[in-house]
């Protein structure tokens, strides 16, 4: 609930709002099992599906993990038929990870149960509301990806 009087609620205001509605919907999603998927193996996913054919370095970069420890969670995402690895054209050494067609319908089933489950919420809430909030996720995600992509192409990133 926001608590600012003030039309133009600060940064750590809404940042602490926002904080709390995104652990509100892990506790709103967690309801829909991602079995046989960790929380960690979606976030590979997640990262697989906007970078395709990264390699193993990168992805660990992307993490915040070492190589040895992304490999274990791509083994496991390759056991499951989600992520396929492929020799990369530049050096045999190196293998480029891919999102399969299996783990694309995966990812297309998650979302499809979470967008359900907010609907659910959503409806609850006035239609000027939920316009508002369209509005500013939007501002959001814009912002966030501008971001993420600046974030990128100024960090060591291994093609």
């Amino acid at each position: 609930m926001v608590t600012s009087s003030s039309p133009r609620p600060e940064p750590a205001e809404v940042a602490r709002v926002t904080s709390e509605a995104a652990e509100l919907l892990e506790i709103l999603w967690g309801r829909a099992p991602t079995t046989p998927v960790s929380a960690s193996q979606m976030r590979v996913l997640f990262i697989l599906e906007h970078n395709e054919g990264i390699n193993l370095r990168t992805l660990a970069d992307a993490l915040g993990s070492t190589p040895p420890s992304t490999s274990r969670l791509c083994d496991r995402l390759q056991a499951v038929g989600y992520v396929e690895r492929a020799a990369s054209s530049i050096s045999r050494r190196e293998l480029r990870l891919y999102l399969s067609r299996r783990g694309r319908t995966f990812l297309a089933e998650v979302r499809s149960r979470r967008e359900q489950a907010l609907e659910s919420v959503l409806a609850q809430m006035p239609a000027a509301k939920r316009t508002a909030l369209l509005q500013g996720l939007e501002a959001f995600v814009a912002a966030a990806s501008a971001e993420l992509h600046e974030a990128e192409g100024t960090g060591a990133r291994t093609a």
